[in-house]
């Protein structure tokens, strides 16, 4: 095998990452380097080298339309005969994806019946994607997911890329970097003549800059171009200037056939002959052509020289170029590709090219290639003249380039609209809100569509505050929005929801809970209201404030049964963290671990962060404070109110009462809509318990204004709770406990706890062991062990010895293996698991084996027996 002149390093992690694929511990890499800098060769290397290996290929194409999941589908190719051996919705999705069957393609079951099929192989795979930064935005998603899902198999995934596109850039990479003077001119001395002047292999040497594409391909054109003028151009434009040279010397027949070459993305030789013919240019590759490969597959010799073959044509010569292949390409096989192609060949606005781009736009939607609409939508609108049909296909391809994150490129193509359209600003919006790092305001772009909607259409005027209002309860500033808001033009009567909803807000900001109480609670109750389709984060946030925790339940219960039934990968994760936090408080830790789980889950096949909150609600409740701390400790500032709710709890339930004030004080003082409302019984409490009986009144008061606003059970329950804490009220501890026990486990097993210390201060032992006991089997069923152990203490000192929990083994396991326990004990295989979780079944078979060994059992069985992960 050859050896590759100042590449050890790098071929030393390659065959490193091979050879742990080979003992099924699989990994990926990127490798990322300037053009020309060798990383096709390294390739090439680690191909030459994976003896037993199946080597598997894909490449990006620069000039490619977009075509959804194309480079997946070229890359699963070779094992498509293992496509029945998947469950039936992976096998489905799959052949969604590659057009086998017709419907709309789902991201998440995409990626994961790609990882599915390729572990079906009895060979360990070598998957090699070239060209990775023009990969398709479908493909460079699932072979992401992939990716980072092939730990425990043998599969090495390795990407080659000139940079890092946003869906690869959390894998590993690997940085080619330039040679050293050393060892470029040992290259150089390999590739010129012995008898070419020392100055001239120096000049090449100074001009190449170290890129071996630019060592090899000066000394061929060295007579040509003069090496002159060099300096001032990075190594891959030299390279490219190279190819141009090569270029001017051939004939213009030659320079057709290889732009048509560069023009035809897919490289079938088929459309190149046949486009050629059309060109009266096909005798043109009777003699040697340079820098491209003519086969079974047309492939430039770089990708370096197929850009500078393109763009090197005159505009003229391409449009040429892509009308012949326009007409030799199948309209009924590939209605996609003919438009595109009549669309690079118009020079000027044609109003059937541009209908035809849209309707392909249309078609792409629908196979999940947003990207692809984009172009499409993109290349419609510059063809198209009236301006009301351009402005509206201009805004549809910003409305695809935003769905797959592509904001600079929206951003540049609605600044090109008229700004007064209020359309401009509601996208704006979204770009701000998507970017937003705490500089700038999303919600002033709402609020100017809002102002300029205000007399041309009153409904959507109100609807725009609303969703500046539901934005600003997540990026700050909300007097400031409901401020505005009061200028909203009047609503209809009747109200709809929305404008119950939006009237109210203005209300409770500017007025107070009473005000609001006259507008709110009615829809706020009603979790199943539509209007918290379009407002779910609104709409959680005010069942929290309210106290109405069967709205807050139905809120996320929709929220997550939209984005399976859609497959949406943003709004799935956002109901999975509400409902474990409803989960969580009320008292099922397990389900809530599960549903953590599964969230976290999605984050890391889609490369999300996974949305922290659920896990600080469910700490704070589990009350291990070592874990806790980390956990906090680790959260950034954006959710700093929830980390002092979290720590309220946390400490109330140690019984560390002055560290729950602190705490409790802050979360209260920052006014956040629901957080505040939600810590003050955590301040009632801690104030109590430290002898701050102004404090713990001013908390009441401001409790009671809510709850009593929002008329709701839970909301009187602890509202009960918190006037029995402040009054010694033994008629308010049964009563906090008689609204409590129905519906809400983890406050009525707190009312226990408050009942029985206050009963054992007052002497009346008996009566105290009653509720403490009652209170310490609710929290240690709940696994909560700070309030158990809180309750274990009273109980203590009224001289009664509980049994101490012993260490459970299932304390051990994490988030992932508590669900993976649970979904195995519950029957399912391992497939099963793996299809829910986007893991490979190996991979479960991996985690099982830790999971009984760490319960010190051997058998599925024997899971489906231990409560311990329930």
């Amino acid at each position: 095998m050859s050896y590759l002149v100042g590449r050890s390093v790098e071929t030393a992690r390659l065959f490193a990452l091979l050879q742990e694929a080979r003992e099924s511990r699989g990994g990926a890499v990127v490798v990322l380097g300037e053009a020309g800098i060798g990383k096709s060769s390294l390739l090439e290397h680690l191909a030459k080298a994976s003896s037993g290996f199946m080597v598997m290929r894909a490449s990006g194409a620069e000039f490619e339309t977009e075509l959804p999941y194309s480079s997946l589908h070229q890359l699963c190719a070779p094992v498509l005969e293992h496509l029945d051996a998947l469950p039936a919705p992976h096998r489905t999705a799959l052949r969604i994806a590659f057009g086998m069957e017709t419907g709309t393609p789902d991201p998440f079951l995409a990626g994961a019946a790609a990882l599915g099929l390729l572990v079906e192989t009895d060979r360990p795979l070598l998957c090699l994607v070239d060209d990775a930064q023009w990969l398709d935005h479908a493909s460079a998603r699932a072979l992401a997911f992939v990716a980072r899902r092939i730990g425990a198999e043998r599969v090495a995934l390795v990407f080659a890329a000139r940079e890092a596109r946003a869906a690869l850039e959390q894998l590993p990479q690997l940085n080619v970097e330039r040679l050293s003077e050393a060892e470029a001119r040992s290259v150089l001395i390999r590739e010129m003549p012995a008898s070419v002047d020392v100055r001239v292999r120096d000049r090449i040497l100074a001009e190449a800059r170290g890129n071996p594409l630019a060592l090899v391909e000066l000394p061929r054109t060295a007579g040509l171009s003069g090496l002159a003028g060099g300096f001032d151009l990075p190594a891959p434009r030299v390279a490219e200037r190279s190819f141009r040279a090569r270029l001017a010397q051939l004939s213009p027949e030659v320079r057709l056939l290889l732009t048509v070459a560069a023009a035809e993305p897919v490289g079938d030789p088929g459309l190149l002959w046949a486009a050629a013919a059309r060109l009266g240019i096909a005798d043109a590759a009777a003699g040697e052509v340079p820098l491209v490969e003519f086969g079974t597959r047309i492939r430039f010799i770089h990708p370096l020289a197929r850009s500078a073959v393109y763009h090197a044509a005159t505009a003229a010569e391409r449009r040429r170029a892509h009308g012949a292949l326009a007409q030799v390409s199948d309209p009924v096989a590939d209605p996609d590709r003919v438009a595109w192609h009549r669309g690079l060949a118009s020079a000027g606005p044609d109003e059937a090219v541009a209908a035809a781009l849209t309707r392909s736009a249309d078609r792409a939607r629908a196979r999940g290639g947003q990207a692809a609409a984009a172009a499409f939508l993109e290349r419609a609108a510059a063809l198209t003249l009236d301006p009301g049909s351009r402005a509206e296909r201009v805004l549809a391809a910003v409305e695809a380039k935003l769905s797959v994150g592509d904001f600079g490129v929206a951003a540049e193509l609605l600044s090109t609209l008229d700004a007064e359209d209020p359309r401009v600003d509601l996208l704006r919006g979204r770009i701000s809100f998507a970017r937003f790092r705490g500089e700038d305001q999303p919600t002033d772009h709402l609020l100017r569509a809002a102002a300029k909607l205000a007399g041309r259409d009153p409904v959507r005027a109100r609807e725009c505050y609303l969703d500046a209002i539901e934005m600003a309860t997540l990026t700050g500033g909300l007097a400031a929005v409901v401020d505005a808001a009061r200028t909203a033009p009047p609503g209809p009567e009747p109200p709809t929801s929305a404008d119950l909803i939006l009237d109210g807000m203005v209300a409770l900001i500017t007025e107070g809970h009473q005000a609001a109480a006259k507008l709110l609670p009615a829809v706020v109750a009603d979790g199943a209201d539509p209007a918290w389709s379009r407002w779910p984060s609104l709409g959680y946030l005010l069942a929290l404030e309210f106290w109405a925790g069967e709205a807050m339940r139905g809120i996320a219960t929709r929220v997550t049964e939209s984005g399976r039934e859609l497959g949406s990968f943003h709004l799935l994760p956002i109901g999975l963290a509400m409902l474990a936090t409803v989960t969580a408080h009320a008292g099922d830790l397990g389900a809530a671990t599960a549903m953590i789980s599964e969230e976290e889950a999605i984050a890391e096949a889609t490369g999300a962060a996974p949305l922290v909150y659920p896990r600080i609600h469910l700490a704070a409740l589990r009350g291990r404070r070592a874990e806790a701390a980390e956990l906090f400790a680790g959260v950034g500032p954006h959710m700093s109110l929830s980390v002092q709710y979290a720590t309220a709890v946390l400490h109330n339930g140690l019984a560390d009462y002055p560290a729950a004030l602190r705490a409790a004080e802050r979360a209260v003082a920052a006014g956040s809509l629901g957080t505040a409302g939600q810590a003050l019984p955590e301040l009632v409490e801690a104030a109590v318990r430290c002898h701050e009986l102004p404090t713990a009144r001013a908390a009441l008061a401001s409790l009671a204004d809510r709850t009593g606003a929002g008329g709701q059970p839970w909301g009187h329950g602890v509202e009960t709770y918190a006037r029995a804490l402040v009054n010694d009220d033994e008629d308010a501890y049964r009563e906090a406990l008689s609204l409590l026990t129905p519906g809400n486990p983890v406050w009525a097993a707190r009312a226990h706890l408050i009942y029985g210390e206050w009963l054992r201060r007052q002497g009346r032992r008996r009566d105290a062991r009653t509720e403490l006991r009652l209170a310490h089997e609710a929290f240690s069923s709940f696994g909560a062990e700070a309030f158990a152990g809180r309750a274990a203490a009273e109980l203590r000192a009224t001289g009664e010895q509980t049994r101490s929990r012993s260490t459970d083994t299932a304390e051990t396991l994490t988030v992932q293996e508590i669900h993976i326990a649970r979904l195995v004990a519950d029957g399912a295989t391992s497939k099963e698991v793996a299809a829910k979780l986007f893991l490979s079944p190996r991979t479960v078979d991996a985690h099982l084996r830790n999971i009984f060994r760490k319960l010190s059992i051997n058998s599925r069985r024997q899971l489906r027996d231990l409560p311990a992960i329930r």
